[in-house]
């Protein structure tokens, strides 16, 4: 199982059962704490009989007030949207994530090197995967995002019939990291669906692949960042990353042609014809690939290598794995797509994006972040600009969108 696959997993939006959700959503706060804490009482004896002592759960619930009515609105209202392919890497392949990378790399450089000295995974895999899962741990600071463990996996446990096995499987697994003393009960957070620390295992996950990489008795993954990158090192390590070898090549398809589903060698794709984007040659003809076009023939297309599936171990998507690769090619000062995505707007950079949010806001139409990344806030935002300009409503952060804005 993947780190967060089953966190991130777009489950479907089956309710509970009726009568459980009318108690959750009408009655009062007394009847529906007494329904958990009959739940608790009861899965108690559970916890008990897969290990965990009767001290260890006591602790973790004695301050646990009753189910967090957050974690089931997010559980139960995750967005529909499925964001186009320039939309997701724009707001997570972009300057400041690069830059901020960089940085990272500086500050941490003692510490990569003997990750990847232990581990042979590659230092900038890893500062991708830290921005991708919590923007270098800048999240764990948002109270409004981090929530206690053990408290969110009991909600969802208790009173989330889709997630309810998931939840009470992660839930044991959550008390015996507690009975471990890696975390105390007061600092133990998380998401809402139970993905903790830096770089967002789930308790299953980090059972299988923490690591004390700083050497002080304790895996801790929430602030200990050595920890955290050596934790992700050891799980893409142990699923077979092949060292100092590339997750994939961005290349040139030729026109006109059809190319076969599965895996060849460089050498044979090269020869049907396709090219690497930046002009140089593939370094290793033996090693296979599989040709992707993520966005279709008008947008980039890529070989992926063995260590492409690899960091699909740590979230089973192929957007996810690809971000991750691209960042860290741009961390790693290699450059980036020599083909933009296929858009149907002209990009704006990441100060552009900002300066975008900002006029939107200074007219009265966004309230949110400014940050630079486009969410569901910015498209509104966007879109009632884009209403009251006469432009047509698609939402896009377009240079159009800009330009109108900067001539108010």
């Amino acid at each position: 199982m993947s780190v967060r696959l089953m966190s991130r997993r777009r489950f479907g939006t089956t309710l509970a059962a009726s009568g459980l959700l009318l108690a959750l959503d009408m009655a009062t706060p007394a009847f529906a704490d007494s329904g958990f804490d009959r739940w608790v009482a009861s899965f108690r004896t559970t916890a008990l009989k897969s290990g965990v002592s009767a001290a260890t759960y006591d602790r973790a619930f004695r301050n646990i007030p009753g189910p967090d009515p957050e974690v089931l609105e997010k559980a139960h209202s995750q967005p529909e949207f499925t964001a186009p392919m320039w939309d997701y890497f724009d707001n997570r392949v972009q300057d400041e994530s690069i830059a901020n990378g960089r940085d990272m790399a500086r500050k941490w450089k003692p510490w990569l090197d003997r990750i990847e000295a232990r581990f042979g995974v590659d230092r900038y895999i890893l500062l991708a995967i830290w921005s991708m899962e919590t923007n270098y741990g800048e999240t764990l600071k948002n109270d409004k995002v981090m929530r206690n463990v053990v408290r969110s996996l009991a909600t969802l446990a208790y009173a989330d019939r889709t997630r309810a096995k998931f939840a009470r499987t992660q839930l044991v697994a959550a008390l015996k990291i507690l009975q471990h003393h890696d975390i105390d009960p007061d600092h133990f957070m998380g998401s809402w669906a139970g993905a903790m620390g830096h770089t967002q295992f789930i308790p299953t996950s980090y059972q299988a692949y923490a690591v004390d990489m700083d050497g002080n008795g304790r895996r801790d993954i929430w602030n200990s960042v050595p920890d955290a990158l050596a934790t992700a090192a050891n799980l893409l390590h142990r699923n077979g990353w092949q060292i100092g070898k590339t997750w994939g090549y961005e290349v040139v398809l030729p026109e006109g042609r059809k190319f076969p589903s599965g895996s060849l060698s460089l050498d044979k794709w090269a020869s049907l014809g396709l090219k690497r984007a930046n002009g140089k040659d593939f370094p290793r003809g033996s090693d296979t690939a599989v040709l992707k076009v993520p966005d279709g023939r008008a947008g980039p297309a890529f070989l992926m290598l063995k260590n492409f599936y690899v960091i699909k171990r740590y979230n089973n998507a192929d957007k996810y794995a690809l971000a991750v690769g691209l960042l860290a090619d741009e961390i790693a000062g290699y450059g980036g797509l020599v083909h933009d995505w296929n858009r149907p707007f002209v990009k704006l950079t990441f100060e552009e994006r900002e300066e975008l949010q900002q006029r939107l806001q200074s007219y009265g139409y966004y309230d949110g972040k400014i940050d630079g990344r486009i969410g569901s806030g910015s498209r509104d935002a966007i879109k009632a600009y884009q209403a009251r300009a006469g432009l047509a409503q698609d939402g896009h952060p377009s240079k159009e969108v800009l330009t109108s804005l900067r001539s108010r």
